[in-house]
């Protein structure tokens, strides 16, 4: 799942692994906010998500309350927090919350290939 208020990031995702999701290797779900994505997981469809890339700043609730929730009520999902801005006090936080990787931005496409999606 790429949580993101951003269109251009789920453009980029659908267009990267456009050969991967054509193969059926993996599916990606996509939420503007993480009221949506909490609400995707909530409504029994959690078993179906392995990873969640999350932008931090979200409309509404941020990413990083997200991730909180996440970690507390769906312990085995993995979760990677994206962010425009450097290791501050964002890294801290994502990494206390349980966050298991955090990703600057611009994406680097090959890093979540390698390093996530086991292609």
């Amino acid at each position: 799942m790429i949580v993101d208020n951003e269109p251009d990031t789920q453009y980029l995702f659908s267009k990267k692994f456009k050969k991967e999701v054509k193969a059926g290797k993996f599916e990606f779900i996509f939420a503007a906010s993480a009221q949506e994505a909490l609400s995707y997981l909530d409504s029994e469809n959690h078993q179906t998500i392995d990873l969640i890339i999350s932008d931090i700043n979200l409309p509404g609730i941020n990413g990083l309350e997200m991730l909180k929730i996440i970690k507390e009520k769906y312990p085995t999902i993995n979760v990677c927090m994206l962010t425009a801005h450097g290791y501050d006090n964002h890294y801290k936080l994502a990494k206390e919350y349980g966050a298991n990787d955090y990703l600057i931005k611009p994406i680097n496409f090959a890093e979540i290939k390698d390093n996530f999606l086991n292609l």
